[in-house]
């Protein structure tokens, strides 16, 4: 019996529920999927080889498990190095750094534009005292540290250097991550300072600088996350993270660096949202996509080139303000399909998140999460445990498909760079988040305790609330340091970044050298301002 004959003739006498069978994306779901819906299995290999469908390295957690990465940072740095030491002694072993938004923003906590938001969603950190602060007694070669900003993210990389030189650590033993994706932020975070151009040469730069300098370091994480947590549906994501990828890679080549002197720096960084099954040929189908994309296109030769490894979050926008121990249900699933996924680092958000950064005992419930699937539930013994499921494959290649298809419109358009100048993406996104909300409001969709089994009255949690007191004391204690430092040194070392945006050298030794003269992120990245010009979404003008 062929599958549409068991359509016809059997399926037919059953009934089906009154409801939508799509994925969250809206992609359709067939109510079985057999060998006559996979395009083979010549694609899907084996671990550890190409095209990596089924993960990155042969023996994948039998091997060893995915860093466990909390995300971390409120307050000023003694507030968070302290959250960052009580999450390695129960177990984490990685950091993962929430920056304010003046930091993230290349702004001083005593700027008027950082007033009441010092410290308030992430770290503040306006110099190299501050970085010193957040990582000590934390033995930086030991522990690989990620940091998720942006626009300002040359000035903390070479503060965080400095804070390694500091500990008598080489650049070249330093492990770690920096988000840097500039394209994703004119996509959907919107987090800028400059306009695209210049934010991409400084991006190559660092790109440049880790591949001579610090090998060990990850100088961009492209990130699909803020582009899904913005609306996207799960192709759009892979879509546009991947014509990201391929964006900083053609930079770097046309920079005249080698393919494989680089791309095995390049990390990635997926949302998991809450269609289990989905998100897990999200991540499957990305790895092929990439190997494929950096052998063919740019013709890469160095298998660790080929390798799409990934750090990957649990999707915050699914969170509920109501009913908020739902939310550990949901982040446990999320979790487990990263995991069923393969990815090789993992955030677990903690239940509160969506009403205010999370308390301390909310942090160790999301870390357990991850410390029960890796412990406990059996899903680690055998190396991709789903593949070969005629519905994983099916969703896989579907998902594949219409991703490349996305590209190829980007191609046609003669890039990302030309992609966002049209607002493509932008537009894209904004259509799919209108409509899932749109599904949400008619019911066709459901988010459970929201838009169905809500319950009238709410016992409210504790949350985390940080001192208002906090911001003056980080103020003062800026103020003052820019008062007692060698004010003619950092002229000149402001000077030198300001000649370097101008002349076309490498951006990271002069900025480097600022940071241990006492300059600051926010005067750094007020010379980008100057040099490069303030850019402005389109959209607004």
């Amino acid at each position: 019996m062929t599958k549409q004959e068991w359509l016809e003739q059997i399926y037919q006498r059953g009934k089906e529920r009154p409801v939508r069978f799509t994925t969250l994306s809206d992609m359709p779901v067939q109510p079985l999927y057999t060998p006559e819906d996979v395009n083979g299995y010549d694609a899907i290999g084996y671990p550890g080889q190409f095209p990596y469908t089924r993960g990155v390295y042969e023996s994948m957690y039998r091997g060893r498990l995915w860093t466990m990465r909390q995300f971390a940072g409120f307050g000023l740095a003694e507030e968070t190095n302290a959250r960052f030491r009580f999450l390695l002694s129960q177990g984490q072993d990685g950091l993962s750094t929430a920056f304010d938004m003046p930091t993230l923003m290349g702004y001083d906590a005593d700027h008027e534009r950082a007033m009441g938001e010092v410290g308030r969603e992430g770290v503040s950190v306006s110099s190299i005292h501050d970085m010193a602060r957040l990582f000590d007694q934390i033995p930086i070669a030991k522990v690989s540290t990620s940091m998720t900003v942006n626009c300002s993210a040359s000035v903390l990389l070479a503060a965080y250097l400095v804070v390694a030189e500091r500990q008598g650590v080489p650049w070249e033993q330093v492990n770690g991550t920096i988000q840097n994706d500039m394209l994703k932020e004119y996509i959907a975070q919107k987090e800028w300072i400059c306009p695209p151009g210049p934010a991409l040469r400084v991006v190559t730069d660092m790109v440049e600088f880790c591949a001579k300098k610090a090998r060990r370091f990850h100088p961009i994480s492209i990130s699909g996350y803020h582009i899904r947590e913005a609306g996207s549906t799960a192709v759009q994501e892979l879509a546009f993270t991947i014509a990201d990828g391929l964006c900083y890679v053609q930079a770097a080549v046309e920079r005249g660096l080698d393919v494989d002197d680089f791309a095995p720096q390049l990390s990635f960084f997926w949302d998991l949202h809450s269609d289990f099954l989905e998100e897990i040929a999200k991540l499957r189908a990305g790895r092929r996509m990439w190997a494929r994309l950096m052998r063919d296109r740019f013709g890469a030769k160095n298998p660790k080139s080929l390798m799409l490894r990934t750090h990957a979050q649990t999707a915050g926008v699914s969170l509920t303000a109501q009913q908020p121990m739902n939310n550990v249900v949901r982040v446990a699933l999320q979790a487990l399909a990263g995991v069923l996924g393969g990815v090789q680092s993992l955030h677990t958000n903690s239940m509160d998140e969506t009403l205010a950064l999370p308390t301390e005992n909310a942090v160790m419930v999301a870390l357990r999460t991850q410390q029960i699937i890796a412990e406990e539930t059996g899903v680690t013994n055998t190396i991709d445990p789903l593949g070969g499921s005629y519905a994983i494959e099916a969703l896989t290649d579907q998902m594949e498909a219409e991703a490349m298809e996305y590209i190829r419109k980007i191609d046609e358009m003669g890039g990302m760079l030309k992609a966002i100048d049209r607002g493509y993406p932008q537009r894209e996104i904004a259509e799919a988040a209108f409509n899932y909300q749109r599904q949400l409001e008619q019911g066709i969709k459901t988010v459970v305790g929201v838009n169905k089994y809500s319950i009238p009255e709410e016992i409210p949690i504790e949350t985390l609330k940080i001192n208002r007191e906090l911001e003056e004391r980080q103020v003062q204690r800026v103020r003052k340091m820019k008062r007692e430092r060698n004010s003619v040194a950092v002229r000149e070392a402001l000077k030198r970044v300001a000649e370097a945006c101008r002349s076309g050298e490498n951006l990271m030794e002069p900025i480097c050298e600022a940071v241990r003269r006492e300059a600051t992120v926010g005067e750094i990245s007020d010379i980008y301002r100057a040099e490069f010009g303030v850019y402005t979404d389109p959209g607004w003008i």
